[in-house]
């Protein structure tokens, strides 16, 4: 009878789980990291592991690193060893050794300079990856990526976190401001070396920026106003979109604001990293990228534009240039 009583628990404990499991996580996928330099490291994990019902678990990591930035050298050690003693998570010694334990993969090297090399096996394995931000370090390495993901099949995407933010689909879809005329996104503004100013944390907000405008740039130009650091993006539709890094005495400033024909809105917090995750987790499971490639890419010419207008001292740059 306690036998029976153990299957009939067992049974019912199986199924709650089941209903419980969005209809994308049809199987359970083992999950590899590249790169153990950034606090997403162990977030993304803790996430994942928070979550059953996804069906998605990080099993092993390969540390990667980058000897000549401190952002990257003086963390990599922490994290791995984080990953490992609370979350279980093996760490290999090469991404060779990586791919042959896992069905997909998360890229979360903090400097974006190695990403091409690291994820050109990851992309001829067949594994489908996240690419943390920032994509690369150039707009070059950046289109390098897409071209060999649609050579080779395999599919990825590159993200911030401020895209799924909760109050993005409202803002994109219902802003209720009338004809929208503008659209300002914002976040830190925190600079990394050897990468073009936005790539690093401006992307948080071009992002935003780009979740909200959808693509259409035609120009960048960019300027310092009141210690702010800002872009401003012509669209080929009339519309404006900025990218503002507030100055540092700046507070409360929104991810999302909205000027319109009738109104504004902006956007009520700042949000967390809930959204990606659930993304990624269920990319993972589908093989279907939330982000188009082609965003990213336009999203990467604007940051690129915006640098080269502020060596030219705020003059416009027509994307049309970088696409020569």
């Amino acid at each position: 009878m306690r036998t029976c009583a153990f299957v009939l628990v067992l049974a019912i404990v199986s199924a709650s789980f089941a209903a419980q499991s969005p209809q994308w996580a049809t199987r359970d996928l083992k999950i590899g990291i590249i790169g153990t330099d950034t606090s997403h490291v162990p977030a993304f994990t803790q996430q994942f592991q928070s979550h059953p019902q996804w069906r998605v678990k990080v099993v092993a990591a390969f540390k990667g690193g980058s000897p000549d930035l401190p952002t990257s050298a003086d963390r990599v050690e922490g994290f791995a060893k984080t990953i490992h003693d609370k979350y279980g998570v093996e760490i290999v010694g090469s991404i060779d050794e990586l791919l042959k334990k896992v069905d997909a993969v998360l890229l979360e090297s903090v400097d974006g300079r190695p990403h091409l090399a690291q994820v050109t096996p990851v992309l001829k394995a067949g594994k489908p990856v996240f690419i943390d931000k920032p994509l690369a370090a150039s707009l070059d390495d950046a289109r390098k990526i897409v071209q060999l993901s649609i050579k080779t099949g395999t599919p990825f995407f590159s993200s911030s976190s401020y895209r799924f933010h909760s109050d993005v689909p409202r803002l994109r879809d219902t802003p209720k401001v009338g004809k929208v005329t503008k659209v300002q996104a914002s976040s830190p503004f925190s600079k990394l070396e050897f990468h073009p100013d936005l790539y690093f944390y401006g992307i948080h907000g071009v992002e935003a920026l780009y979740a909200v405008m959808g693509r259409g740039c035609v120009s960048v130009s960019r300027k310092t106003e009141n210690g702010a650091d800002v872009t401003t993006g012509q669209w080929k539709d009339g519309r404006v979109g900025v990218y503002y890094g507030p100055a540092r005495d700046e507070k409360n400033v929104p991810m999302i604001r909205i000027w319109g024909t009738e109104g504004t809105t902006q956007s009520a917090d700042k949000g967390n990293y809930d959204g990606l995750v659930v993304a990624i987790a269920e990319f993972f499971q589908t093989g279907r990228p939330p982000v188009d490639p082609a965003d990213t890419l336009e999203i990467f010419e604007f940051m690129t534009a915006a640098q080269l207008s502020k060596d030219r001292g705020g003059a416009p740059v027509p994307l049309a240039e970088l696409r020569k």
